[in-house]
């Protein structure tokens, strides 16, 4: 999708998402302290809801429409977020290490290396994101951007999984956690 179109999507986009259900799951494993990253955070549910958890918090978008909204959000709330308007699939990665990073529903494979590499040792990636494998309209229509079957725990071979869990749509039912993987997984204290 162009630019135009998320700064589009975002602008009538009308409330305030929960923060991603591989963050409320698994909140027990946040750090009490450090520095946390949304990774395209449209609107920023997640970074919300890390800066509440008192983590020194950044958010980065290519949309300016969705980094303004955050910010007004987290003015009402009183939290302090740092936001970075930029194109992670043509602007470098910028260099810097995080006690946690969190994705949520963005699958862009080259930047997994970045990933990994601006985690600081012993730090935690929440991710979570769409499934090829849908009967429901749910996620982007493009292959490109959605994971096969257990692909999620290839992505980051470097990580020791702590928290892993991928459903197929069963049924004929929408609710519950369909059609999407999570994982939670830590870098080595040793690795760089």
């Amino acid at each position: 999708m162009s630019r135009s179109r998320w700064q589009e999507k975002h602008r009538n986009h009308n409330g305030t998402a929960e923060a991603s259900r591989v963050l409320l799951e698994n909140q027990h494993l946040l750090p009490s302290t450090g520095h946390a990253l949304d990774l395209a955070c449209g609107q920023g549910a997640n970074a919300l809801f890390l800066a509440h958890a008192k983590l020194d918090t950044h958010a980065w978008d290519f949309s300016s429409v969705a980094l303004e909204q955050l910010s007004a959000q987290a003015a009402t709330r009183k939290l302090d977020v740092h936001t970075l308007e930029i194109d992670l699939e043509t602007e470098p990665f910028p260099d810097l290490s995080f006690d946690l990073i969190v994705v949520s529903n963005y699958l862009y494979r080259p930047l997994c290396d970045s990933i990994f590499h601006a985690l600081k040792p012993g730090g935690l990636l929440f991710y979570q994101t769409f499934c090829r494998e849908k009967v429901f309209d749910q996620g982007p229509s493009s292959a490109r951007f959605l994971l096969d079957e257990n692909e999620l725990l290839t992505l980051f071979p470097r990580l020791r999984p702590v928290v892993y869990r991928e459903e197929r749509l069963l049924g004929e039912t929408k609710t519950g956690f369909r059609n999407q993987a999570m994982l939670v997984a830590q870098k080595p204290e040793t690795a760089s």
